[in-house]
């Protein structure tokens, strides 16, 4: 990888007529993602820690994994069972760097199932140290009349009530020096015309980020979250038309769409001793695009 921002990924045009049907797979992508299985470089950052990544099947999620797990944690990972290829070439990954790997397929929009994921990591891996709260719904819009009922309550299940109930079902496992790392986005502040709701949940998530340091602060335990713009994931052909997956991250000001791997370091630091003096934060990885 390059120093050069600019060119540290591909640059569009990306071939535009890559639609696909929801939750999309990254094998499907073209150019595939960069989520750092070349690159990282662990420096024992996390060792002998445990974390729950939700949607660390691709993307973003499987970044994360890899560098955890180079960094010297077990991993468990939350996703839905058709994702059940991604979920398993990330596990592959993670046990290449001599780490465990938990595969927890399940809907995240039942209550039941975020609680069970907390248990089962706990069970499995003897304990959690690190939750990134990472999954997502997208869904966009034209007018007010696009948006369904179904779209808005998935929506708020999926991203924030989900959260919630794995904020509720991870605390009481964790110890002073854990941390909690929750996936917004830069429409929490940006909110684009044509993503209402999904904006509407990303600053409900940036909101909660701030409440849940103040509670989880005299137990010592962090809680931060990191703000994506346009990252080369499976939710892009998902939801974009063939012209905008050619022309995404065109309009940053780095002239082009991020890599999963460029969010990981972000991820770590809010995870480890490195952040220690951090919470309550909101960390941009926009391509410089500003979001106040």
């Amino acid at each position: 990888m390059t120093s050069d921002p600019r060119t540290a990924g591909p640059r569009p045009p990306f071939p535009g007529d890559q639609q696909q049907e929801r939750p999309g797979l990254t094998s499907k992508m073209t150019p595939a993602p960069d989520h750092g299985e070349e690159s990282y470089v662990g420096k024992g950052l996390l060792a002998g820690k445990v974390a729950l990544i939700t949607g660390g099947d691709s993307g973003i999620g499987r970044a994360v994994a890899i560098a955890y797990a180079r960094e010297g944690a077990d991993v468990a990972i939350s996703y839905l069972p058709v994702e059940q290829s991604d979920a398993e070439a990330t596990a592959q990954w993670v046990e290449k760097a001599g780490r465990r790997a938990l595969l927890l397929p399940g809907d995240l929009r039942d209550a039941a199932h975020c609680r069970d994921l907390v248990a089962q990591t706990v069970s499995a891996l003897g304990g959690l140290d690190i939750l990134v709260n990472n999954a997502a719904a997208q869904t966009v819009n034209e007018g007010l009349d696009d948006v369904t009922t179904e779209d808005l309550e998935g929506s708020f299940r999926a991203n924030v009530f989900a959260m919630y109930y794995l904020c509720q079902a991870a605390v009481p496992h964790m110890k002073p020096g854990s941390a909690i790392v929750n996936s917004t986005s830069q429409q929490a502040k940006i909110a684009d015309k044509t993503m209402l709701i999904y904006a509407a949940t990303k600053g409900a998530i940036a909101s909660l980020t701030i409440a849940l340091s103040n509670l989880l602060a005299p137990k010592g335990i962090r809680v931060n979250c990191v703000a994506p713009g346009p990252i080369w994931t499976p939710i892009q052909p998902i939801v974009k038309e063939a012209e905008q997956i050619a022309t995404l991250g065109e309009d940053t000001p780095l002239g082009r769409a991020g890599q999963p791997a460029e969010l990981a370091p972000a991820y770590v630091l809010l995870a480890s001793r490195e952040g220690s003096y951090m919470s309550g934060a909101l960390v941009p990885v926009t391509g410089g695009t500003p979001m106040y």
